[in-house]
């Protein structure tokens, strides 16, 4: 699996996060990609390659397209540890909220 390093640079271009939310509905082609943008065939081919590189999307060919996906749950895993890490007590306020509304949606009501 690639470092959580490649993660964050990945992100950091609003390019590449365009593309990861465009594929959030389903794979799609590189031209299918390209089709949102205002850049060339070229530069979309590189963006795709940081994202690979980052463990963010795959690619599977399809006669002779290839056609791109997320990995699933990479992201939230690599940005959940790094807020877990720096912001440990949002983690457990979370877990709290969480717990206490389980337990409103849980309780009989009156």
């Amino acid at each position: 699996m690639p470092d959580d390093a490649g993660v964050f640079k990945a992100l950091a271009d609003p390019t590449r996060r365009q593309i990861l939310s465009d594929l959030r509905g389903g794979e799609l082609s590189a031209g299918d990609i390209g089709a949102g943008f205002p850049i060339s065939g070229p530069s979309i081919s590189r963006h795709l390659s940081i994202l690979r590189a980052a463990g963010l999307v795959t690619e599977r060919r399809d006669a002779n397209r290839i056609l791109y996906s997320l990995v699933p749950d990479r992201l939230a895993v690599c940005v959940g540890g790094f807020l877990s890490a720096v912001c440990p007590e949002q983690v457990v306020l979370r877990q709290r909220r969480n717990r206490t509304s389980t337990r409103k949606r849980t309780e009989p009501q009156e």
